[in-house]
């Protein structure tokens, strides 16, 4: 005998049967992004609710993923890829009757975290390097910085003193490249501006220093890490200061060839560099005694720079430097250069009441009296200077 159901129950499941259809209705889309933020495909997605109901979904080319026929609830998003380890878990309210988007951007997430506990000590290693770093540096340039003060007091100072205020130069120049040197152990590996700066740095004490192949070297290492106009020009230099201690004169010839040829590849960087470079050279050169090398230096230094009076006065005592003599009878005749007045009338008329003009006045008037010739003949008297 059937049972009848009462009417009332019946109603209750009519009423119920809608609730649960509504309640399979929820939809999840959602795009996973990589720590560089790009789509990120092939990604397993196991969406899990607290029911323990699961789906299994896997991102496609452009990181994405979707799924339909959800209850409405709590969601534990587990995303895993086993060829980089991947194993993240994130939770989400998936809501009735509309569609939960979803999107998890590992960029991000990695920059809202903040570093790791390793990447944080790597940084205060770092920190700590570039701090040691740059003590160094300061104390280094601070020597550099007293030996120009001290070569000033060296040019002034009586006899008696300038034995004392060499010592200390000395210890000047040491303590800048001890200073740099250890500058240099603590630049960070990756840091390739930093140690060219050094290298730079360490190039300047050197030369100070007199190593002047070891200044050519540093001055090297910075080009080759950062090439600068400047780091050419301090090469060219060293390399000028090295040629004048060679005993070689193929050798010497060379390096000032070497010399000649960075300050081409300084103009090159920077034009603005270009007389500075050749000046360089040619007070190097000059200051060594090597006037006929000096010349061509100097002659391309007043090319790029005609209104440099100094660098005038340093041509024309290049050439004075190659001014020769030969006995004619009772006399001795000078042999003048071309050029050499010409140089000293340039380094007066660029800057009148320059402090080069008036050494350049006095040299003209010697010119002009060398130009007579000197007597030899005993109790003779000079020639009058020409007016």
């Amino acid at each position: 005998m059937k049972r009848m159901i009462p009417g009332w129950i019946l109603l209750a499941l009519i009423l119920f049967l809608p609730t649960i259809a509504l309640a399979q209705n929820a939809q999840v889309k959602g795009q996973v992004f990589d720590r560089d933020g790009k789509p990120w495909p092939g990604v397993t997605v196991v969406l899990k609710s607290d029911t323990g109901r699961s789906f299994t979904l896997t991102t496609d080319k452009d990181g994405k993923f979707s799924q339909i026929g959800m209850s409405a609830g709590v969601y534990t998003f587990t995303l895993t890829q086993q060829a980089v380890g991947l194993n993240y878990s994130e939770k989400h309210q998936v809501q009735a009757d509309q569609e939960t988007d979803v999107t998890i951007n590992f960029k991000q997430l990695i920059a809202q975290q903040g570093p790791s506990p390793e990447q944080q000590k790597q940084q205060e290693q770092q920190q700590t390097q570039f701090k040691n770093m740059k003590a160094h540096v300061d104390a280094g340039l601070a020597a550099i910085a007293d030996s120009d003060e001290l070569r000033k007091q060296l040019r002034a100072a009586p006899a008696d003193q300038k034995a004392a205020i060499q010592d200390k130069l000395n210890t000047d120049y040491q303590t800048a490249v001890t200073e740099l040197q250890q500058a240099e152990q603590s630049v960070g590996v990756k840091d390739t501006k930093n140690h060219a700066v050094v290298w730079s740095n360490l190039g300047v004490a050197y030369n100070l220093a007199g190593r002047f192949d070891d200044s050519v070297n540093a001055y090297q290492k910075a080009i080759d890490l950062n090439p600068q106009a400047g780091y050419y020009v301090g090469l060219s230099g060293s390399l000028a200061n090295a040629a004048g201690e060679e005993k070689d004169p193929a050798a010497a010839t060379s390096k000032i060839n070497d010399a000649g040829a960075d300050c081409d590849k300084a103009t090159a960087l920077d034009p603005t560099t270009t007389a500075r470079c050749w000046k360089n050279i040619g007070i190097v050169l000059n200051n060594k005694g090597m006037f006929k090398d000096a010349i061509p230096a100097l002659q391309k230094a007043t090319t790029a720079d005609a209104k440099d009076a100094q660098t005038w006065f340093l041509l024309g005592s290049a050439y004075t430097g190659m001014i020769d003599s030969k006995q004619e009878g009772d006399k001795v005749t000078f042999i003048i250069p071309p050029g050499t007045a010409d140089a000293y009338q340039k380094c007066i008329d660029t800057d009148p009441n320059g402090p080069y003009a008036p050494q350049c006045k006095t040299m003209l008037d010697q010119l002009a009296a060398m130009g007579g010739g000197e007597s030899t003949v005993v109790g003779s008297k000079k020639p009058a200077k020409k007016k």
